[in-house]
């Protein structure tokens, strides 16, 4: 026989008197250390007190002949229409033992059984783990009589949909980006990866947001000394709050006051499982689709997304004009100012005397007249980043003409210089990775004031300068200009070139844990040796 059920609503329930017994153990009301109490309304007003919030629900089902039910949940974080189907309808109707030899089963280990086949069910005794599970958007049951809960993930809120990514586009590739949820990311990190070596480790970071991180990696492939490190470092992060993948990656670089990015982040999947097959580690983070991968090389970051979609003559090609446009971004404005300032016997006639007639009449030296057009030129990209799309590539874009054309018919700058900042900018647009792009877009500012204080001898003290950073810069233990310094052959064939894919049968030598090999080798394509086509 089914057992009936009544629903009452909590404010309209007599409150039952509590016994003695309980009263001389019960904590303060918010104090989440302990276990559950026994008695259901000790636990209710604690919850009450701890929370105190409008969007907690409390819902308390009575059960004649057994006990009752109280059902807590934050509303917003759990999808009701499950929650509907599988408490307050079917289970509760058959909430009783089916053979006689369960008379003596616990209505919590009933509940357990049942929302099992529906759900991610877990039993706590702590009061602290039914609030964290809480928070997390799981429905909490208690029991009457029971120092024991239910938790039930019926978890419901808002995803956004997988879209192309925003920020890294490709001609060709797939076209789906991370989202907020982590839990989506690892099941496209899974569609592309279909093995058991691919290893999921959970954590959570934040003191108050209490936010999910999980490592992924290759076991056998990734490095265990690469993966230790990155374990012993988020375990070192205490912090109140994780908001973004930026907060945990400025918490595990091995230099901070460095300009160059040490950690790689990306919203593609693509991007994640490649990178995880050449033995590197992938940081995921609850609430962002930017997702971390260590180590980090500098190679790395003006790898493009198609460069492994596209034939190897036409990437190397490319590779090439990057690789020119990286050096026109950070050398051409200090290489004018220090010629045009210092070493004009350096320059062809004609060209000095044209531009000797375009600086006619401006009142600024040319290291002033550049830097005022670069830092005019910045604050024209980054308003352009922060205006709605609909205007901001057109206020960009005019206002860069109107300000040049005005700026030099007005006699500030000349039309030179206008030309200099403006093929600068266009360069640094080629360099894939927008934090390794910014890294050279301030760099370009000492680098002028160099030249201008000491022509050529300032542009190559600043390279020095900046080629030593990067031969003592480490990304977990990976040299930062690794495979150049340290030289390996082997991994040369995906920096200078993008070498076929049937050459590179061995993974990067430093980031790898022993499984070096991706294929066997003689694997290069042709036709049949010694036959026709039969």
């Amino acid at each position: 026989m089914k057992i009936p059920f009544r629903y009452r609503s909590k404010h309209k329930e007599v409150p039952r008197k509590l016994p003695n017994s309980a009263m001389p153990n019960t904590p303060a009301p918010n104090d989440l250390t302990g276990a559950l109490n026994p008695v259901l309304e000790v636990n209710e007003q604690r919850l009450k007190h701890i929370f105190n919030s409008s969007d907690l629900r409390f819902l308390t089902i009575s059960v004649p002949g057994q006990s009752r039910v109280l059902l807590v949940y934050i509303d917003g974080l759990v999808d009701k229409d499950p929650l509907d189907q599988a408490i307050m309808q079917p289970l509760q109707a058959e909430m009783q033992p089916e053979s006689g030899g369960q008379q003596n089963v616990s209505l919590g280990a009933l509940l357990e059984v049942r929302l099992g086949a529906v759900a991610e069910v877990k039993r706590v005794q702590k009061l602290s783990d039914l609030v964290e599970g809480v928070l997390k958007g799981n429905a909490a049951l208690l029991v009457d009589g029971e120092n024991q809960a239910v938790l039930a993930g019926f978890q419901g809120t808002e995803k956004r949909t997988i879209e192309e990514p925003s920020v890294e586009l490709s001609v060709r590739g797939p076209r789906d980006g991370f989202t907020e949820d982590v839990r989506t990311n690892t099941s496209l990190i899974r569609r592309r990866i279909r093995s058991e070596k691919l290893k999921i480790e959970s954590l959570t970071l934040g003191e108050l947001t209490k936010t999910d991180i999980v490592i992924a990696y290759m076991d056998g492939i990734a490095k265990e000394s690469v993966l230790e490190e990155v374990r012993r470092r988020l375990r070192q992060i205490e912090i109140d709050g994780v908001l973004e993948s930026g907060y945990i990656e400025e918490f595990i670089e091995d230099v901070p006051w460095s300009p160059f990015p040490q950690i790689q982040n990306t919203e593609r999947p693509d991007v994640v499982c490649s990178s995880l097959l050449e033995g590197k580690v992938a940081i995921l983070v609850d609430n962002t689709p930017f997702v971390l991968i260590a180590p980090m090389t500098f190679w790395s970051g003006l790898q493009a997304v198609e460069d492994y979609y596209e034939r190897t003559i036409y990437t190397t090609g490319l590779r090439w004009i990057r690789f020119a446009l990286l050096n026109v971004s950070l050398l051409l404005p200090s290489l004018f100012v220090a010629l045009t300032t210092y070493h004009q016997q350096l320059i062809p006639t004609n060209l000095l005397i044209s531009i000797a007639a375009a600086r006619e009449g401006v009142p600024f030296p040319t290291v002033i007249e550049t830097l005022l057009m670069e830092f005019m030129f910045e604050g024209l990209r980054e308003a352009g980043i922060r205006l709605p799309k609909p205007i901001g590539s057109a206020i960009s874009i005019v206002g860069a003409l109107v300000i040049g054309q005005a700026a030099v018919q007005a006699g500030i700058v000349s039309a030179s210089v206008v030309i200099i900042v403006a093929t600068t900018g266009i360069s640094s647009f080629a360099i894939p990775r927008y934090n390794l792009g910014t890294a050279f877009r301030l760099l370009r500012f000492p680098m002028l004031i160099l030249a201008g204080i000491l022509g050529l001898y300032g542009v190559i003290a600043g390279i020095f300068l900046i080629l030593i950073h990067l031969l003592g810069l480490r990304s977990f233990g990976v040299p930062y200009l690794e495979p150049v310094s340290p030289s390996n052959f082997e991994n040369l064939k995906d920096v200078w070139v993008r070498a076929p894919r049937w050459s590179m049968y061995r993974r990067p030598v430093l980031s790898n844990g022993g499984n070096s090999r991706r294929m066997s080798g003689g694997r290069r394509p042709g036709p049949k040796r010694g036959g026709g086509m039969g």
